[in-house]
C-alpha cells in the first residue's frame, strides 16, 4: 500500500511539475511576442522599447517644466493674496451699499 502511494505521489509531483513548466513556457512566449527585439532596425521592434523611448521622451519635454512651475506657483500666490484683498473690499462694498439701501 505504501509503495502504490508513493508511485501515485511521485507521478502528482511529476505532473504538477510538468504543469508548472508547461505555463512557464507559454508565458515566456507572450513576453518574447510582447518585447520583440531589444533594439537596433529591425522589422519587429519592441513594444516595450517604444514605450521606454516615449516615457524618456515625455520626461526630455517636460524637465523644464520644474524650475517654472515653481515660479508661477509663487506668481499664483501672490496673485491669490490680492484676490483676497479685492474680495474683502468687496464685501464691505455690498454691506456698505445694502446698508445705504435701507436708509
Amino acid at each position: 500500500m505504501i509503495e502504490l502511494l508513493t508511485v501515485l505521489t511521485a507521478l502528482a509531483v511529476l505532473l504538477l511539475v510538468g504543469a508548472l513548466v508547461f505555463l512557464l513556457i507559454r508565458i515566456l512566449a507572450v513576453l518574447n511576442s510582447i518585447s520583440g527585439e531589444p533594439g537596433g532596425y529591425s522589422s519587429r521592434q519592441s513594444y516595450v522599447g517604444k514605450i521606454a523611448f516615449g516615457v524618456r521622451a515625455i520626461e526630455m519635454q517636460t524637465s523644464h517644466l520644474g524650475p517654472e512651475v515653481t515660479q508661477l506657483n509663487a506668481g499664483l500666490s501672490a496673485a491669490a493674496g490680492g484676490l483676497r484683498s479685492i474680495d474683502g473690499h468687496l464685501v464691505r462694498t455690498i454691506e456698505n451699499v445694502v446698508s445705504q439701501e435701507g436708509t
